[in-house]
């Protein structure tokens, strides 16, 4: 048996790292909750931001949480173009044709930087990758209480867009009804994209807070992806808070799931609480009913 130190431990650590699986189910659980599509281009485009994270490091010697304010905006910007020139043209307004085209944009994603990067695996050293809080009873990694702190900075920060700002209202109207929203004159195919760009910013955000303690190649966003899905539909699909809560469950579980079974077998825990959602509340915690 373990004791509660191990256990209180366990958990604090399962917390800090469910807070970056949350930022990477937020982006994806904010375009479903407008679009009403799963982005399959989610964990392509991390893979893209982590790449963009490392050479910004490499290259121009910027620290990734530096980079953040650099590839926020960047990224937004190539999630907007995506949609609103891609994905939105591409599909004719058909929501399983935007299903396709997402697929098509992560498959083309991944083996661009397959080609341009080979399948190498890369890191970055940075002077605070290992260094650590003392609490008596364990330690805490100070990349990941930075990267629990962002979070929830990035969280209120989509909280006052989504409250406060025209933008934001009318992300909501579009998402709860999208006829009556484009009859009151609102852009529809501009808050699509402005969606999509929010959702992407959000994988930037998560690709910066990742790399100082994590390694890059081409295809390690689909690692993230399955795990961000599954919050989303633990969390309750479009909810905001539910992705929140949900990766901060996620974290949690499977830090213990690993502390019982094994580091390997740790993601175990994960799967058998999304089947057990699925069984018992399809909708997630959160989530309404259609």
């Amino acid at each position: 048996m373990f004791t509660p130190a191990i256990l209180i431990a366990a958990i604090f650590n399962g917390l800090l790292t469910g807070a970056v699986y949350a930022l990477v189910a937020l982006g994806l659980t904010l375009v479903y909750g407008v679009l009403h599509i799963i982005n399959f281009a989610h964990g392509a485009l991390l893979s893209a931001a982590l790449f963009a994270a490392f050479f910004a490091f490499h290259q121009f010697g910027l620290d990734p949480y530096l980079a953040a304010f650099l590839l926020a905006p960047a990224f937004f910007a190539c999630g907007y173009a995506f949609q609103r020139f891609v994905i939105g043209p591409a599909s004719h307004g058909d929501d399983r044709n935007m299903l396709l085209v997402t697929l098509g944009i992560a498959i083309v994603i991944e083996n661009a930087l397959l080609y341009a990067f080979h399948a190498d695996t890369r890191t970055i050293d940075v002077p605070y990758a290992f260094q650590s809080i003392d609490l008596g009873f364990t330690f805490l990694a100070v990349p990941r209480l930075v990267g629990f702190g962002a979070v929830f900075v990035v969280a209120l920060l989509l909280w006052l867009i989504m409250a406060w700002t025209d933008t934001g209202k009318a992300i909501r109207a579009v998402a709860k009804e999208r006829l009556g929203a484009e009859l009151a004159g609102i852009d529809v195919a501009h808050i699509y994209a402005v969606t999509f760009g929010l959702g992407t910013a959000c994988v930037a955000i998560a690709a910066c807070l990742l790399i100082p303690t994590y390694y890059v190649n081409p295809s390690v966003g689909n690692a993230f992806v399955l795990i961000a899905f599954t919050i989303v539909v633990l969390g309750g699909m479009g909810s905001v808070p539910g992705a929140l809560i949900g990766g901060l469950v996620t974290g949690v579980v499977e830090s213990l799931s690993g502390l019982f079974l094994g580091d390997s077998l740790g993601q175990i825990g994960i799967f058998l609480i999304f089947i057990l959602v699925l069984l018992v509340r399809p909708n997630g915690l959160f989530g309404a009913k259609a």
